[in-house]
């Protein structure tokens, strides 16, 4: 299979920056349709907003975005006009407002309202942030408690002076209370802690200056110095590195046993500089270069990037990037120990693992590289026979003349004359040539490898039986796995990428036939290559058919547990729910498509796992769709056909779980002791409800809210009228 460049398709990001920016302290927001001027309805809160206030998500969608089911007695009329008025102006509006929740509690809180454009720089939603400062409003009451005594004496002489000031009666005295902690400023002792306090109270939650995002579709934000992963460019870095870390996989081993302690003074050495220079610059490259993450999309946030070389790759570069040529500036006299430190390059191998993908897309590149690592492999050993041969000569007396390379000598007419010795080591003097001994070693290591040598260069230490018997196993193992097995090999690497290309192919045979627009062509290809690198090809209705009901019960129930642990499905025994798990289905989709047309015959219920969608109705955004959400209508036992009211559209890569409605009804009607209860549960946590006509139910339910709201404050008598 090709490589994949991930998702690219433009997104609108609006709700998932949003849910980003007010992650932790500042959480409790709603966003607000600003096109419709009648109320601007509620289509999103956060699970913040409903914390704070009691109310559940279906009770506040499609509500005024100025929350008049939060108003209360004590709220002040002067804000509500403040409020009004910044939404028909379209205008910001920080205020400190007195809010009540749906249990009939009071709460101080800070609104702040900031109006959110398109790019054509027009007002289409309102984000409304809700702080709970209610500790912060009640301090000087408490403060004013906890005084000495001659302070404490202060204030109840400002009591006796301003009789209309109420310190301990009702907690929403505490605004006027706060005006006449002024008087004890005077004595300096709460000034830098109110100055804090205040200083907290004005800060802005966006931020100074606000930075919000424009609800639009637009293709992800990168940088002119990020390089894409599957650009010309990069794949052409990449076969440069691939051919230098080849280089470095020769050499240094070569390097290593014939080059030895003699002179510095090499042909090679500018190269490699080069490859160090190369390598450096490939460390730099990576720390720019996109990823796909896994769930597809390709990651262009530098930080992210980073983090993720950081964690994966980097170390190994790192270390196969250092530059110890640089030691031969110094001068470094024992040049072993040089290339001895260099063949930790040889972990850039590693990488290939990485990018074999790239590199295999061919069947001829599969070929080249399985001969280049046989050839590779052989180099290796070749250096290792000599080395051995080598050290047998140095280590025995100069009339030893049994090793292969004094054989070699002999057939060559250059034989070694004498070893020199030292006190320590014993040195070769005269021989073949360094270039004729590496042939030689190479043509015995492969002939050894592919079949069992020819005899002309044989083993005749015992050092050397041991290698040639390790050199026979290894080739026969090489044999068997990639020459006598190559095709099978290749078959097993391509079967899925052969499916692959096959349906690809017939899609776009299928494209070419029926003369499908672009528009049309992009969006089912991409729409495969997704759903491809989900599941990888695997159909799992048809892998699970032939297991007993039992066992895919339990592969339902663990694959769709998320859903399955939604509130609405907590009464359902056991059994219930492994019957509905089979009829759970995953679904994908793309920025732009529609989920759901306005008329449809509703087929399933839906649940975002990931991602964000919005309603429509006649293109005014009626509810935006966050993960963990649930859309689609109240069920009815006896009314089962469901007309859709409004339209659902992704804005960004959606991953769905649909539960079929027919599958629902069957599994329903088996159980039906739990119909009732699921019936009335659904209605209840369904985010929105799709169905014709529940746009007055809704409003007529907020309404008896509303006047149960009253009637509790009217009984305990926290509202006089």
């Amino acid at each position: 299979m090709p490589v994949m460049k991930g998702l690219l398709a433009p997104q609108n990001t609006f709700l998932d920056t949003i849910a980003t920016r007010f992650d932790g302290t500042h959480s409790n927001f709603i966003l607000a349709n600003a096109q419709v001027s009648k109320g601007f309805p509620i289509v999103y809160c956060s699970d913040g907003f409903c914390e704070l206030t009691g109310f559940a998500r279906t009770e506040v969608m499609q509500q005024s975005c100025a929350c008049k089911f939060l108003y209360g007695p004590e709220t002040s009329e002067h804000i509500i006009l403040h409020v009004d008025s910044a939404l028909e102006e379209r205008s910001e509006l920080k205020e400190e407002i007195m809010f009540y929740k749906k249990n009939g509690s009071v709460f101080w809180c800070l609104l702040d309202i900031v109006p959110i454009k398109n790019e054509k720089g027009d007002v289409v939603l309102f984000l409304a942030s809700f702080k709970d400062i209610t500790d912060t409003k009640m301090w000087p009451c408490r403060c004013i408690k906890s005084l000495p005594g001659i302070h404490k004496q202060k204030y109840l002489d400002v009591k006796v002076c301003l009789p209309e000031l109420n310190l301990g009666g009702s907690p929403f005295g505490s605004t006027r209370l706060r005006s006449s902690t002024v008087l004890y400023h005077i004595s300096g002792h709460l000034h830098n802690r109110h100055k804090q306090s205040k200083i907290k109270l004005n800060k802005n939650v966006f931020g100074d200056p606000p930075a919000l995002p424009e609800y639009k579709v637009a293709d992800a934000k990168k940088s002119k110095f990020i390089l894409l992963h599957f650009s010309t460019f990069k794949a052409g870095w990449d076969w440069l590195i691939l051919l230098a870390t080849f280089y470095v996989a020769v050499t240094v081993p070569y390097n290593v046993c014939f080059i030895g302690d003699q002179d510095l003074t090499r042909s090679t050495t500018v190269t490699d500089i080069a490859v160090e220079i190369l390598f450096i610059i490939d460390i730099v490259f990576s720390f720019r270069t996109t990823y796909v993450s896994k769930s597809g999309q390709v990651i262009f946030d530098a930080r992210q990037i980073c983090i993720h070389y950081m964690t994966t790759w980097f170390i190994i570069d790192l270390v196969a990037a250092l530059p110890f040529d640089l030691l031969y500036a110094f001068k470094v006299s024992v040049v072993s120990v040089v290339h001895l430190l260099k063949t930790v390059r040889l972990l850039r191998l590693l990488r290939l693992l990485q990018k074999m993908d790239r590199y295999s897309q061919h069947s001829t590149v599969v070929l080249t590289l399985l001969m280049s690592m046989f050839a590779l492999l052989a180099h290796w050993m070749a250096c290792i026979w000599y080395i051995i041969g080598k050290k047998e000569v140095e280590s025995n007396a100069d009339t030893w003349d049994i090793g292969w390379l004094h054989e070699l000598g002999k057939r060559l007419e250059s034989p070694y004359e004498g070893v020199s010795s030292g006190a320590v080591n014993r040195t070769l003097s005269s021989g073949p040539s360094l270039r004729s001994i590496y042939i030689a070693a190479l043509y015995f290591t492969l002939s050894s490898l592919t079949s069992v040598g020819f005899g002309n260069v044989s083993a005749n230490t015992d050092a050397e039986k041991i290698f040639s018997i390790c050199t026979m196993l290894i080739g026969a193992l090489m044999h068997a796995l990639v020459f006598g097995n190559v095709t099978a090999i290749i078959q097993r690497m391509y079967s899925r990428w052969s499916s692959y290309h096959t349906r690809t192919k017939d899609l776009k045979d299928f494209i070419r036939v029926h003369h499908l627009p672009q528009s049309l062509k992009q969006r089912m290809l991409e729409y495969f290559q997704t759903t491809w690198s989900v599941n990888n090809g695997i159909d799992s209705n048809e892998l699970l058919k032939d297991f007993p009901d039992e066992l895919r019960s339990d592969i339902a129930m663990h694959l769709n547990k998320e859903i399955l642990e939604l509130s609405v499905f907590s009464s359902l025994s056991r059994g219930c729910l492994r019957s509905l798990s089979l009829h759970i289905k995953t679904s994908f989709c793309a920025p732009g498509e529609y989920l759901l047309r306005q008329g449809d015959a509703l087929q399933a219920l839906f649940f975002v796992c990931s991602g964000s969608m919005e309603v429509l109705k006649d293109s005014m955004v009626l509810a935006i769709l966050g993960k963990g959400d649930l859309i689609g209508a109240n069920m009815s036992v006896g009314d089962r056909v469901i007309k859709t009211n409004a339209d659902v559209k992704a804005l960004t890569y959606c991953d769905l779980q649909c539960i079929n409605l027919r599958g629902l009804y069957e599994v329903l009607d088996l159980y039906p002791e739990y119909s009732h209860r699921f019936v009335q549960d659904i209605t209840h946590d369904l985010t929105y409800n799709l169905r014709e006509g529940q746009e007055s139910h809704v409003r007529h339910h907020m309404t008896i809210v509303m006047l149960k709201v009253l009637i509790y404050l009217f009984v305990y008598g926290y509202w006089n009228p």
